[in-house]
This record gives C-alpha cells, sequence and structure tokens, in this order.
C-alpha cells in the first residue's frame, strides 16, 4: 500500500481562500492527498478577514481535505475555540483533534496520535508567560510531552509554532536565510522537545521563511531528523508555504530501513541543549533525578492529609504524569510518584485534573472540562433512562461502543446479539482476543442471563479453537468501579503451560501483598454465578478463568496497589514475555493489523457461534 501523502503549510493567516484554492490546485495534479498539516498562526491577523474565516467555520464554504492546526491563536481565536471547547464531544483527552468545523481540527495543547499510520506529535500554540487560555503552551503540555518521548517507537512529525533556537548554527551558511536569527522568534523549550522526542521531521512556522535543513543525526537514536521551516500563506517574497511528504510510517520499516542517512547529514545541533538541561536540572532539583520532572504534575499533599493518608511531605505526594496520561509508567515500583487510578479513570471520563487534585479549577467556567466526580450512576444515567442524545454522545466517547467513530471495526471478528469478539490491540500472543459487550455496561458480571448465555458460546468456541491448536485459553477481566466499556481478555497459552498458570498467579499475587479466593467450577455458568457473589461494584475486581475450571478472584481495597494490567503481566511472565507486558510494545500497522484478523476469522470460522 502507498504511503501516505500529507500537505503542510505555514502561518495561515486567516487566509484560507487563498490556501484552499492552492490545496486544490496541487491536489488536482499531484494528488490526491491524506491530510493537511498547519504551523504558525492559523487565525487572520487583521479583521478584515475574519468574515472569510468564518465562512468555512460555519460552513458556508468547503475545506477540500482534513486540515488540522496547531497556531491557535490570532482574530477570532478565543471565540471559535471556546465554542469548540465547551462541546460534550471534545472533553477529555482527545490528542487527535478537537472538531472546528467539517474537515477542520484543531490540535490542542499538546500530545501524539496516528494519522494514516504516521506518529504525529506536537505543541500547540506559543511560549508566554502570561498564561492566556489559548494561544499558548503551559509547563503541563511539556511535561505531557516530554512523557511521550519515553514511549516505544519513532515519531514521524513533530510539529511546533516557533522554531527551535540553534536549528540554523550547524547548516552551511549559505543555506541559512538572511535574517533567521537564534535569538529572535525561536524557543530554548521547542529545541530541548526535540532533542528528547527526536522525530523523522521537526516542522514549524511563524518564522516568515522557507527552510529546509539538512539532515541531522540524534544522540541516542539510529535514524536522522529534518527540520523544515515554512513561509506563511500570501507572503510577498513568494517564499514556498505548502509542501508536500510521502513519508512511509517509521512503524512499518525495518531497523536497517530507518537508519539509512544521506550522505548529506550533519551532527546535531542540539548537543548543547541536552548539556545545558543537564546542568540546569542538577541545580534545581537535587534530591531527584534528571527525569523526575517528566512524571510529576500535581502537588497532593493537601488531599492526602485530608484523608489521612501520610504526613504530606515528599515526592509520593506528587502524582506521576505518565501514568495517568498513558495508563503505565516504565519505572514501575521505581517511579518516586504515585500511581493514582482512580485520578487516570476520572480524567478519562473528562474530569478537569484540577479540580480532581485541588477541589477547584482556576479557569472556573472557561474550563472545557467537567468539575464533578464522576460516579458509576452519574456516567450510566443516560443508559438507564434510555436517553438517545446522550445515549449518541456516550457511544461516540467509547472505545468499544459499535455506534462510536472511534472504534477500530477492522479488528472486529465475531458479533453477536449482546457480545462481540475483536482481536486485541497490540496483542500479547497470536489469537489474542476480547470479548467485549455490546451494551456500554463496565462489567460483564453483572449483565443479564441471556448475555451470560452468549458469553458462555463465545467462550467455549475459543476453548475448541485454541485446543485444536494445542493450546488452552486463559480468560481475565479487570472490573473498576469507575470502568467505562468492559472487555474480557482471551489468551490462549502452550499447553505445556496449562498446569503452571495458577501458581504463578498467586505467586504473582503474594508479591503484590494478598491472596487470590480460588475455586473450581464444572461449567462456565457455574464459575460466574460464583463471581456475582463476591462482586460489589463499590470496589475494583479482578478475576481469572484458568484451564481446568479454576477460577481465581480478589476485590481490591481503597487505597491498595493494583496494577490494571495484572493479568497481562503475569502471562507475559508465564510465557517469557516480559518486554510484551505492555501492549503499546506489541503494536502493529493497521494493514497488518486487517490482515491478523482476516486469518483469524478464517481459521476461526468453523468454531465461530455467529455463523
Amino acid at each position: 500500500m502507498a504511503p501516505p501523502r500529507i500537505l503542510l503549510c505555514g502561518d495561515v493567516l486567516g487566509r484560507l481562500n487563498q490556501l484552499f484554492k492552492r490545496v486544490q490546485s496541487v491536489n488536482k495534479s499531484a494528488g490526491p492527498f491524506d491530510a493537511l498539516l498547519c504551523l504558525g498562526q492559523f487565525f487572520p491577523d487583521s479583521p478584515d478577514r475574519l468574515d472569510e474565516f468564518m465562512d468555512y467555520v460555519e460552513g458556508r464554504s468547503e475545506i477540500p481535505l482534513p486540515t488540522y492546526f496547531i497556531g491557535d491563536y490570532g482574530v477570532g481565536a478565543a471565540k471559535v475555540l471556546m465554542v469548540a471547547s465547551k462541546s460534550s464531544a471534545n472533553q477529555g483527552f482527545k490528542m487527535d483533534g478537537i472538531k472546528i468545523a467539517n474537515n477542520m481540527f484543531w490540535l490542542k495543547g499538546s500530545g501524539k496520535f496516528t494519522l494514516h499510520g504516521l506518529s504525529v506529535a506536537y505543541l500547540s500554540g506559543r511560549r508566554s508567560s502570561d498564561g492566556q487560555q489559548f494561544g499558548t503552551y503551559s509547563q503541563d503540555d511539556v511535561d505531557a510531552l516530554r512523557a511521550l518521548a519515553e514511549e516505544p517507537g519513532v515519531v514521524d512529525f513533530f510539529l511546533t509554532n516557533e522554531w527551535p533556537s540553534g536549528v540554523t548554527n550547524k547548516a552551511a551558511t549559505s543555506d541559512i536565510p538572511p535574517g533567521i536569527s537564534d535569538s529572535l522568534g525561536c524557543d530554548s523549550t521547542v529545541s530541548e522537545l526535540v532533542a528528547e522526542i527526536k522525530p523523522r521531521y521537526h516542522i514549524a512556522g511563524s518564522m516568515g521563511v522557507f527552510y529546509a535543513r539538512e539532515p541531522y543525526s540524534n544522540i541516542d537514536a539510529m535514524h536522522a531528523t529534518r527540520f523544515l521551516g515554512l513561509a506563511p500563506v500570501g507572503n510577498k517574497a513568494k517564499q514556498k508555504f505548502l509542501h508536500a511528504l510521502s513519508p512511509i510510517p517509521a512503524s512499518t520499516m525495518s531497523a536497517a530501513e530507518i537508519s539509512m542517512k544521506s550522505p548529506n547529514t550533519t551532527t546535531s545541533p542540539y548537543t548543547f541543549v541536552d548539556q545545558a538541561a543537564n546542568s540546569k536540572e542538577g541545580t534545581k532539583r537535587p534530591s531527584t533525578n534528571v527525569s523526575d520532572s517528566q512524571y510529576w504534575r500535581y502537588d497532593v499533599s493537601q488531599k492526602r492529609q485530608k484523608h489521612g493518608g501520610g504526613d504530606g511531605d515528599g515526592d509520593g505526594d506528587k502524582l506521576c504524569f505518565k501514568f495517568i496520561y498513558s495508563g503505565s509508567c516504565p519505572r514501575g515500583e521505581k517511579c518516586n510518584f504515585r500511581h493514582d487510578t482512580d485520578a487516570r479513570e476520572q480524567c478519562l471520563r473528562g474530569v478537569c485534573l484540577d479540580f480532581i487534585i485541588k477541589g477547584k479549577c482556576e479557569k472556573g467556567p472557561e474550563c472545557s472540562y467537567k468539575h464533578s466526580l464522576q460516579t458509576e450512576d452519574e456516567s450510566h444515567s443516560h443508559r438507564r433512562t434510555r436517553s438517545e442524545n446522550a445515549g449518541s454522545n456516550r457511544s461516540k466517547e467509547c472505545w468499544f461502543c459499535l455506534s462510536s467513530p472511534n472504534v477500530e471495526s477492522h479488528l472486529i471478528v465475531s458479533i453477536g446479539e449482546y457480545y462481540y469478539c475483536a482481536l486485541a490491540k497490540g496483542p500479547l500472543v497470536q489469537d489474542h482476543v476480547l470479548i467485549i459487550p455490546v451494551e456500554h455496561s463496565p462489567n460483564t458480571i453483572s449483565l443479564s442471563l441471556e448475555c451470560e448465555k452468549e458469553l458462555g458460546r463465545f467462550q467455549n468456541s475459543l476453548k475448541m479453537y485454541f485446543k485444536k491448536q494445542g493450546k488452552e485459553a486463559v480468560f481475565f477481566e479487570w472490573v473498576s468501579k469507575r470502568g467505562t466499556h468492559a472487555n474480557l481478555q482471551a489468551v490462549p497459552i502452550p499447553s505445556s503451560k496449562a498446569a503452571a498458570v495458577k501458581d504463578i498467579f498467586n505467586l504473582a499475587a503474594e508479591k503484590l501483598g494478598f491472596k487470590f479466593m480460588s475455586m473450581q467450577s464444572t461449567s462456565n455458568s457455574d464459575g460466574r454465578r460464583s463471581l456475582r457473589t463476591q462482586f460489589d461494584k463499590n470496589f475494583n475486581f479482578f478475576y481469572v478463568e484458568l484451564p481446568g475450571g479454576a477460577l481465581l478472584s480478589h476485590v481490591v481495597e481503597e487505597n491498595e496497589k493494583f496494577p490494571a494490567q495484572f493479568g497481562r503481566e503475569v502471562l507475559a511472565g508465564l510465557l517469557n514475555m516480559a518486554d510484551k507486558a505492555d501492549w503499546r510494545n506489541c503494536m502493529v500497522g493497521k494493514e497488518e493489523e486487517i490482515k491478523m484478523a482476516e486469518d483469524f476469522k478464517k481459521r476461526f470460522e468453523e468454531f465461530d457461534p455467529n455463523q
């Protein structure tokens, strides 16, 4: 399949008529292109261009292809972005773009998402100390990117509005456009971030010129980076403001391919940035190591004292931003900051983090996030009252609702009346699948008897399918009291290891300081009836169904430390696959996912209860 085709643009300054006329021309002659990414100021620089801009925002003029922007400042920006921020569909963590209009998306704050197979990271807004709500980035946005920089995988595109300081220092002097100065319009924070993220392409606007730097090598990475600065739309010097790229996504490239460098590759211009950062960090945070600042976000000492949990001193009273942001932390037990599952789950429900931690938000009514803790009853009241509008909003936000635009339908391999089956994203092993309720339910335990019967059929079918391959099925579910959409995981293991599964789960439990409740059942229905007697919706709950009918369960106490990925981590240890304990390390491209799903459906066809 051909690599994605992406158009890049500098400061738009509200000149959407001129921009999209040029885009349509290029799309016709050299397209089709998949998306347009805009850097630098996107909104008008004068009020007389606002009407033209609003024609596109309000749908009177058509936007020819999906357009993403990070330059959230200029005339009319606050009004337009305030409306978008208050939309219920745009609350919570939404890194792949907040919809402003049809085919127009705002990349707010900072984040990373996948666009047609390409890994795209961004920092929206400009550096400022005046605390504006729109048009500037915060320290939290910077910390988020630093946390993302540690995640596995190579970032293809890094988008910033401002240029990094130092980027022209090592280039040939004849290539530096006149008027470029590293002391004016360049941002040292961007330099530090790009040195950490190490993208394949760093694209920026706002300098008023077009500049393509020679590729440079990265420190501690085998691939090179290319910097590209783009001129504004309609600039008088007629410098290039639109540029096309069609890179093969790094996730689909071999190590040899991604490490290839052109003969004109230079050394990194950011060596001095790394040294300066280490020097500053050594004086600023003597009590912790240099990378600690990537992990914490909020001081929760007051919250801890309020609930009687500790004396409020030290880094243990600060939340691990990495954990809240991604659900895991590579430091594990060695992390100096708290892994607060409740805070992460509330955040995923769209609750303002300042409100969660401090009990108040300085932005007040202007904040686009929720200012009340979301309980299970509140979260799912729309389902019980069967409100059509609220149900629609829920489905749009959920990754597992079949009606949601976020559902990865290419992974679905079988659909029944009450459940459907899908391949796991980032599977631990081949044929690792999820059994997911069609209904938006936070767990599979409390569903109706008819649902239970269909779940049993799915489980029996998977057991027979795995048996034919000389394997046994292990089923497990993590039930959070603030869970959203449940999924029961089914992992095949070699029959030779089936006898050891119970022991390794018990050993893992012992290391965490608890003991499983164990029972033996002769059928799925008997075992799950027993689960219902132990389950309490006011507590988190974990259970695993083992080969041979043994069932282990554990009610997680309020302040108990229990990893959400416990089931997968234990099985990764059993299978000697510790590097695959985190699903993010196992992700593959969409094309490979499609092929995996098609192959599974062919093999599973004779066992599928819905055929």
